[in-house]
């Protein structure tokens, strides 16, 4: 099975290929990353609920084909025949998440019809969609799979960081117990140094260390009311963007303190989320693109003391891999007819199967 993953982060594609074993338990068979063209990851960020219909489209389009190169390039990395796998499970790119809207919505793009012709593999995807329409949020779906690969004698929290930042709460043994976003993870670290200083990221949060954190201001960022209402919930990638970011009075003027304080942000508001809603775990386990971020794991890990911070790797898979092998995880749960229980997570009415097939 191939997982493709998409994230918050708009910075491109996971390409996983998972083997999965008589229990469902995955082994990761190869892996790429394909970065986004230039002008395509700027088109995705300038998409909101006004965008013109063709924009969207063509996006729908330009992603499908898009993706279809990175499975070919990952079957040609890996030496592996098309008729030897199972299904692509397809995340796709969400535009618009808005589970609050009347009817509730969400929107990832990326033509699961386009992308089985072009490959000639089955798609496996709309899993938000499903959830949605059966009462859920959408999101977050990676709890269950957590609960499969992270799960242990303990109680644990897992907590990945890519755009947007979701914690996982597992019990003893295993079992997801819930599962919400917790607020900003990137999104607007990525956002403030594409401003400043024309990068995609700042690489090990080098740029953060060196600003102060003011706390005056933070404060007035954690006020916001997402922060203490209780599971289940998720975000849009703008709940929490530069717009949110400029409503707030008295910022510091230095924009190297304000990046200082946006990776506070981050740290803060998933350790209070663990402390509010994770249930006492025993360790918590960090996964995503910002498990790459030097200091922002070092804020977590103070933050969390004395319950230790392990990493995907520790657990045997590479934290930026975890969510393109959990949606191959979910993309075989789909294919086995799985029904699967979110209603503790995203607030479903009821089990199921998440997910459409688009044959080849």
């Amino acid at each position: 099975m191939i997982g493709l993953m998409s994230g918050t982060s708009l910075d491109g594609v996971d390409a996983a290929l998972v083997d999965f074993d008589a229990r469902g338990r995955p082994t990761l068979a190869g892996q790429i990353h394909h970065d986004y063209p230039a002008e395509l990851a700027a088109q995705l960020r300038t998409i909101d609920g006004d965008s013109p219909l063709r924009t969207v489209l063509m996006l729908d389009a330009w992603l499908a084909g898009f993706y279809a190169s990175a499975v070919e390039a990952l079957r040609s990395a890996t030496g592996t025949a098309r008729q030897d796998i199972d299904g692509i499970a397809l995340h796709g790119q969400t535009l618009w998440h808005a589970p609050g809207a009347s009817p509730p919505v969400t929107c990832q793009i990326g033509d699961p019809s386009r992308l089985a012709e072009t490959t000639g593999i089955p798609v496996i995807a709309d899993f938000r969609q499903r959830d949605l329409a059966a009462g859920g949020e959408g999101a977050p779906l990676a709890p269950l799979f957590h609960a499969a690969l992270f799960g242990c004698d303990h109680r644990r929290c897992v907590v990945n960081i890519g755009g947007v930042a979701n914690i996982s709460v597992l019990d003893a043994g295993g079992q997801p117990l819930s599962g919400f976003d917790a607020g900003p993870g990137n999104t607007l670290m990525d956002a403030w140094a594409r401003r400043h200083l024309d990068l995609p990221f700042d690489r090990d949060g080098r740029w953060a260390a060196s600003g102060m954190v003011d706390t005056p201001f933070l404060e007035r960022l954690l006020a916001d009311p997402y922060f203490r209402r209780p599971p289940p919930k998720s975000i849009d990638i703008r709940t929490f963007d530069l717009a949110w970011l400029e409503k707030h009075s008295g910022a510091p003027q230095r924009p190297a303190d304000i990046q200082a304080t946006l990776l506070a942000l981050t740290a803060v508001s998933i350790v209070d989320a663990i402390d509010e809603w994770g249930k006492a775990p025993e360790d918590v386990v960090i996964t995503g693109g910002g498990a790459l971020n030097t200091e922002l794991r070092r804020a977590i890990a103070a933050r969390l003391t004395p319950r230790p911070l392990l990493t995907g790797e520790d657990e045997g898979i590479p934290a930026t891999l975890v969510e393109a092998t959990g949606f191959a995880w979910l993309g075989r749960a789909t294919l086995r007819g799985d029904r699967l229980d979110l209603r503790s997570i995203t607030g479903a009415r009821r089990p199921v199967i998440l997910g459409g097939v688009y044959p080849a």
